[in-house]
């Protein structure tokens, strides 16, 4: 294959599968509405999502098990031939069965299906087969079929996998708005991952403080402000009388000061500085100060942090939240 043939299949492929949920977007039919009722009750009851299934489609069980619980949706995932040796016995009557089959006769996924049945347990299926023994079983059938595999021999499961994934997606997003699962509440289910930090860290977190932040009075001459902020290297200083916060001098303001050159070193710190300027506390979500800095007409990339009283306990730099997040 030469380069063009090689895009060419990747397209093809890429198409294919694009085109199958959409085509299933146009489609929904009512079972989708009742497969996640059923699934909220069980959540709603205190049951949990047991999702199955078996070789590819038990992959993407797998996964979506995964998806549904970092969602805010209790799930685990039942593999079907050890369903059958004795890990059924996690499965309860307040729960609800998620299975994906693309054949919906799967011998050994049949062979687990009278032990909901014992106990009620409402079973959804998601199968490309809606005459299935799958199907006649479950309480809502929602259709995974597809007119093509990506395979060119029509053989390896491919555009139903990309599918069944795609529709297990759709039922872990709708649950998680249904049951109101925020973005806080995410980040306590990832407290590692970036997203985490950015729900939990605080400006007191990330913010630079003591001897780190450069300090001058209003009186203080250009020329010292230059050197302080050469030596703390921050972006910015803090004009400041005692612990309150008079000002802000940043290394733009420096520059633009410059203009008026030799005149710049008879300059003071409070004719530069920008007074009033925009600022944080220290309890104030890391995130909310991205947007403090970056929602506005124009950007700016330090924040001097101050108490309620106008004290100043540090300066917070974009630089360093960004590298955080």
């Amino acid at each position: 294959m030469n380069d063009s043939e090689i895009l060419s299949e990747i397209r093809r492929t890429l198409t294919l599968e694009a085109e199958a949920i959409l085509a299933t977007s146009r489609t929904l039919s009512g079972d989708w509405v009742k497969a996640t009722k059923l699934l909220e009750a069980a959540l709603e009851r205190g049951g949990k999502i047991v999702v199955t299934g078996i070789g590819k489609s038990g992959k993407i069980a797998s996964k979506i098990a995964a998806t549904l619980s970092s969602t805010g949706s209790e799930a685990i995932y039942l593999h079907p031939t050890e369903g059958l040796h004795g890990d059924l016995g996690f499965v309860r009557a307040q729960d609800a069965v998620l299975a994906f089959s693309y054949t919906g006769n799967t011998e050994e996924l049949l062979r687990i299906i009278p032990a909901f049945k014992t106990l009620k347990t409402p079973l959804i299926a998601v199968t490309g087969n809606l005459r299935s023994r799958l199907a006649e079983f479950s309480d809502a059938v929602i259709d995974a079929s597809v007119t093509q595999e990506a395979c060119p021999h029509n053989l390896a499961p491919t555009t139903s996998t990309t599918l069944s994934l795609a529709i297990g997606d759709a039922l872990a997003i709708t649950l998680m708005k249904l049951r109101k699962f925020d973005a806080e509440s995410f980040a306590r289910n990832h407290p590692g991952g970036s997203l985490g930090r950015k729900m939990n860290l605080s400006v007191a977190d990330m913010m630079q403080k003591g001897d780190a932040v450069g300090c001058v009075s209003d009186e203080t001459p250009m020329d010292q402000v230059v050197i302080m902020a050469t030596q703390k290297r921050l972006g910015a200083v803090l004009v400041v009388q005692d612990k309150k916060l008079l000002g802000l001098i940043t290394d733009g303001d420096i520059r633009k000061a410059l203009r008026h050159r030799e005149r710049f070193f008879q300059m003071k710190a409070a004719e530069v500085m920008t007074k009033n300027p925009t600022t944080a506390i220290p309890e104030m979500p890391a995130r909310d100060a991205i947007a403090l800095m970056e929602n506005r007409t124009s950007q700016i990339s330090v924040l001097p942090v101050v108490d309620r009283d106008g004290n100043w306990l540090g300066l917070l730099r974009l630089h360093d939240l960004l590298q955080s997040f």
